[in-house]
């Protein structure tokens, strides 16, 4: 039993169908959710499930939190609390041969610094690095590589065979235009709603969407 469009809440026929935001829809009525215009599974954004171009997607507005005084005062007291989680640990493990450091905000700064440092000594090491010059009595012939045949040309594929039923027009460079009749040899199924062949008639290959072509 063919689906519903979620926009228009009429019957969706395979030939005209989109599916996308885990809905159907009409090719006409996949458009976004406040200009109406027309989407593609290339340039729309989905938001609860619902399609919009990227000139109305809605915005994620972030919530500054003042520093109130009882933010103050829980701040304050997450500080105590991890001071004496740290006495704790210091006074569990003192005697055992090692001490507990705290992986403050200052040691990781002092970490980072060491590592940059190390890591500028180690380049200027391999860059001072000169090799020995080469002996002016020693000659060296390097041999020949041997020559390689021609690689056999590849058998013909036996990809599936789809005629267009639409025009469509490339909207990327990895896709590939063609016009209503034309046959698109050597199909491969990429996922629900897209396709990667090669036009016959022109010789062009690259994506296309499944919903425009049918099988022979």
């Amino acid at each position: 039993m063919n689906p519903l469009c979620s926009r228009c809440n009429l019957v969706v026929y395979p030939t005209e169908k989109v599916n996308c935001l885990d809905k159907y829809w009409h090719k006409g009525c996949f458009s976004c959710e406040v200009c109406k215009m027309t989407l593609n599974m290339k340039n729309y954004k989905g938001f609860e499930k619902r399609p919009y171009c990227n000139a109305h997607y809605p915005k994620t507005n972030f919530t500054c939190v003042a520093d109130t005084p009882e933010n103050l005062r829980l701040k304050q007291q997450s500080q105590m609390q991890s001071q004496v989680r740290y006495r704790e640990d210091f006074e569990k493990n003192k005697g055992k041969g090692f001490s507990v450091v705290a992986d403050t905000p200052e040691l990781q700064r002092i970490k980072k610094t060491q590592e940059n440092i190390s890591n500028s000594y180690k380049r200027k090491c391999v860059s001072s690095f000169q090799p020995p010059a080469a002996s002016q009595n020693f000659h060296y012939e390097p041999t020949p590589e041997p020559v390689r045949p021609a690689a056999a040309a590849p058998p013909p594929s036996a990809g599936k065979r789809y005629r267009a039923v639409y025009d469509y027009a490339a909207a990327d460079e990895d896709e590939v235009s063609f016009m209503d009749g034309d046959v698109i040899v050597d199909v491969q199924q990429i996922d629900e709603g897209w396709m990667y062949g090669r036009v016959e008639r022109t010789g062009q290959q690259g994506m296309l969407p499944a919903n425009y072509v049918e099988a022979i």
